[in-house]
């Protein structure tokens, strides 16, 4: 299996949730990081049941077992009150959990027991290139997505597991837990969302485009974010000179599942839609870097509202990285990262990532950086400080 870079000790001190969408590769990692424990899958059926009609014998299961025998509870959601039990052998036994789930939104709308700070928080996302290493495939990534395994399979396989995939999440993820009641809305909701992946996001319209109410869309991009199928990305605002947008983009986690809702075909390098795949592929990284190793970095976006814009900002306007996927980078190119400059003379390092073949600086101090390049130093700490 691929190394995943979430931060998981291979002794851990203290009980964990781990979160992420489906089929990403929660199960696996924990079963190869810790072969000795205890594990209860709650997918499987007789499990299910066993603990949803008498969640106590979950405690007695795990008082059974030697001392420091680590549990593992995987899709934890499933069955909330095994929650209870948890913080009791927490407090009472010093017992350690794993705890892990596509989404905690059915945990969260029935008032479960989410431990209170007695479990940390981890997230395992989509893998990334650093994970991939040399199996690491621009274009095939930009077309089948970052799951594990939609990367593993040819292009005819991949077309009836994302199919599968999608079906599976509107059945298993909204439909069993009854997260709304217009199913065939928000069926077609996610269709437009996913023609509108990278943009701002206006409720309203998207209101219109679907039938509902501009706040019921909204809630729809919520369940996307709750079972991490996608991410906000706010306008940096703060200390503007002139108007600036302030509409929030959208990103889908997983460009696969966007090519196949918005019926994009096959992607080829020097497409438009090539261009919108790869400012999704360095969200990605750079979501992935900030949950796995600095928390503390804030991510946004810039625009005026002449439309002038730079794709990602890396905290307090430390660092500005526009995203073009072309291999000759010309000077219109460079248009929103030189405006920023002037709306922000004191920005330390202006970057636009691109598929150039070298690394150069320009004469006003942009540097134009390979995204090979550009993603080694993003995970080496080198793009921005580390805390």
């Amino acid at each position: 299996m691929y190394k995943r870079l979430a931060p998981l000790q291979k002794t851990p001190k203290r009980s964990f949730f781990i979160w992420g969408p489906r089929q990403v590769g929660k199960s696996t990692l924990l079963k190869h990081l810790y072969p000795n424990a205890l594990i209860i899958d709650l997918l499987k059926s007789d499990e299910y049941f066993r603990f949803q009609q008498s969640p106590k014998l979950f405690r007695e299961i795990v008082e059974s077992q030697p001392p420091k025998t680590l549990t593992v509870v995987d899709e934890v959601q499933k069955v909330p009150a095994l929650l209870d039990e948890v913080h009791w052998l927490i407090e009472n036994k010093n017992q350690i959990f794993a705890l892990s789930g596509s989404s905690a939104r059915k945990l969260k709308r029935g008032h479960a027991n989410l431990l209170g700070g007695r479990a940390v928080r981890h997230v395992l996302l989509g893998l990334t290139a650093q994970e991939l290493g040399n199996d690491f495939n621009l274009e095939k990534l930009l077309n089948q997505g970052n799951l594990p395994n939609h990367l593993l399979c040819d292009e005819k396989e991949w077309l009836s597991l994302i199919r599968s995939y999608v079906a599976d999440y509107l059945k298993e993820e909204i439909a069993a837990e009854a997260a709304v009641k217009n199913l065939p809305a928000f069926s077609s909701f996610l269709s437009v969302a996913a023609l509108s992946d990278t943009a701002p996001v206006n409720f309203s319209r998207f209101g219109s485009d679907v039938g509902v109410s501009g706040h019921t869309i909204k809630e729809y991009f919520e369940i996307l974010v709750e079972t991490y199928q996608g991410a906000w990305l706010p306008a940096f605002i703060k200390r503007a000179k002139r108007r600036t947008r302030q509409t929030p983009k959208f990103y889908f986690d997983n460009v696969g599942v966007v090519n196949y809702l918005a019926k994009r075909g096959k992607i080829v390098e020097g497409s438009e839609l090539f261009g919108k795949a790869f400012e999704s592929f360095i969200f990605h990284e750079l979501r992935c870097y900030v949950e796995y190793q600095n928390p503390e970095l804030e991510l946004s976006y810039w625009s005026l509202t002449t439309q002038n814009e730079v794709d990602f900002i890396l905290g307090a306007m430390e660092v500005a990285v526009e995203v073009k996927a072309s291999s000759e980078i010309r000077p219109g190119h460079l248009k929103g990262l030189r405006e920023l400059k002037v709306e922000y003379p004191k920005v330390k390092s202006r970057i636009l990532v691109c598929n150039e073949t070298y690394q150069r600086k320009t004469e006003d101090g942009i540097l134009i950086m390979p995204y090979k390049i550009f993603l080694e130093k993003l995970w080496n700490g080198e793009i921005a400080a580390e805390r």
